[in-house]
């Protein structure tokens, strides 16, 4: 049975500020209990893993302030993720550089997505992706939310997870591969990251099949 046709989910996010939890409220009334949010974190970086997590919400144990973590201030972000991880179940996988290399970052982001799925400890019966696609191979029905983590209280939790980890990821990464300045811009193409590339090379972190690495655009880097 479809959650939502094609009609209904333009007219809920224009009606909705921040997540709710009405998509997760209808799937329990179709009998669905274990309805875990997915979300990536990383597509557009040149340099990192993608990062992707999975999200069972209590609802016994509300979390007020979900929203997508885009929207959210980083301590709004720290402070939700330490109340996710407290009161919900989640799972967290990523994709490297060179599987985004081999697959494509949309591939690889799907195939984390899956495994952080694969990964939750205890078993989702239904799955929200945020997107227009989800995983193959999934055990579990799925339904792909446009906009979702600005719609679904359990994508924005997976989107606050997957941000959070992978922020600290690139952190952490700062110290091995210094620089860059990863601990700053998390491998975004801003321009002190493309100067830093010029100056040192990329990295292992860096994402070869991307068009600056692909094309070898002379001065690409030089901005």
């Amino acid at each position: 049975m479809a959650l939502f046709d094609a009609n209904d989910l333009p007219q809920i996010t224009a009606q909705k500020r921040g997540a709710t939890l009405e998509i997760e409220s209808a799937l329990r009334s179709e009998g669905y209990s274990a309805i875990a949010g997915v979300d990536e974190a990383g597509r557009g970086p040149l340099a990192g893993p993608v990062s992707a997590a999975a999200v069972i919400l209590d609802w016994a144990r509300p979390i007020a302030g979900l929203n997508d973590s885009k929207q959210l201030k980083p301590a709004e972000r720290e402070s939700l993720f330490a109340e996710i991880c407290a009161k919900a179940t989640f799972a967290v996988a990523f994709a490297p550089a060179g599987e985004i290399d081999r697959l494509n970052v949309l591939h690889a982001s799907l195939a984390a997505m899956r495994r952080a799925v694969d990964a939750l400890p205890k078993t989702a019966d239904f799955v929200l992706i945020d997107g227009n696609r989800s995983p193959k191979g999934l055990d579990c029905p799925s339904r792909a939310v446009i906009g979702g983590d600005g719609l679904s209280a359990s994508i924005a939790a997976a989107s606050i997870i997957a941000k959070v980890l992978r922020d600290r990821m690139m952190t952490r990464s700062a110290q091995v591969f210094q620089g860059y300045g990863f601990e700053r811009h998390f491998g975004y193409p801003t321009e002190a990251h493309r100067s830093a590339v010029a100056k040192l090379g990329p990295c292992p972190l860096h994402r070869r099949s991307f068009a600056p690495f692909k094309n070898g655009t002379p001065g690409m880097f030089d901005r």
